[in-house]
């Protein structure tokens, strides 16, 4: 049996990102929610978070490098998209709205 995803009132989506390049730290475009990101398998580079659709402008935040594995709550509003871009190739889900 399917889950019915009408239940949900404002379900969270999901990018898991492997590797380091550009085109895999574009989450989202525009306006939304940073809920979590979840570490799977530690990695020995930074993950900066930027509220922009690249590498650059505000920075939401910064996991440290070779962080636990573990989930990482934010829950805070961006504006202008959602790039994470790991340092080095590790295993991260991004939760967001």
């Amino acid at each position: 049996m399917a889950f019915d995803y009408t239940v949900l009132k404002d379900p969270f989506s999901f990018k898991n990102i492997t590797n380091t390049s550009t085109t895999a730290a574009l989450v989202k475009t525009g306006a939304g929610v940073l809920h979590a990101i979840i570490v799977n398998t530690t990695a020995a580079g930074t993950v900066p978070i930027y509220d922009n659709t690249a590498g650059s402008g505000t920075l939401v935040g910064t996991l440290k490098a070779s962080i636990a594995e573990n989930t990482y709550v934010y829950d805070c509003v961006f504006s202008n998209g959602l790039y994470v871009r790991p340092g080095a190739v590790g295993d991260y889900t991004v939760i967001y709205r």
